[in-house]
């Protein structure tokens, strides 16, 4: 039986600069990324509330392994967002990863990136339990002022 992918909604979200942790092509690098502000559109309408954090650990090898935590205000109610994930480079451009400046992602391709994660839904309205009551995916993407989410339910 091979699950099918249903579209729900994408999440817009702007970001302020990485507030880096730690960085070192040995041990890898850890930054904590503050999530300003966002608009949510399709099967869901609102905002991204202020407050939210991506936390992201880079290991060595260049693998960046995502935990963001936010909050959205959408027409029915609040919802809480924990989205865990991966995004992975091309070999060529893992050193940079390490860097200062990360201009060169400009450079890449969507395709070039593989950036997908897990989200888990929080919600106490109940118009909104058809988010905490299935499996979503989510195809993600950087752009200038943060990232593009685009959310599926899995059925």
């Amino acid at each position: 039986m091979l699950p099918a992918l249903e579209y729900s909604f994408r999440i817009d979200i702007h970001v302020d600069k990485p507030i880096v942790i730690s960085s070192s092509p040995l041990k890898g690098k850890r930054q904590l990324i503050p999530i300003r502000s966002g608009t949510v559109s399709g099967a869901l309408n609102g905002q991204v509330m202020p407050g939210g954090i991506d936390s992201q650990f880079i290991d060595p090898d260049g693998i960046c392994r995502l935990s963001a935590r936010y909050a959205l205000h959408v027409g029915q109610g609040t919802v809480y967002v924990e989205n865990n994930g991966i995004r992975r480079v091309p070999d060529a451009f893992k050193e940079k990863l390490f860097g200062d400046d990360m201009r060169f992602f400009d450079e890449l391709p969507p395709s070039q990136i593989y950036f997908r994660s897990v989200p888990v839904f929080e919600t106490d309205v109940p118009e909104l339990s058809w988010l905490t009551t299935s499996v979503f995916i989510c195809a993600a993407e950087r752009t200038a002022s943060g990232v593009t989410l685009e959310f599926y339910k899995v059925v």
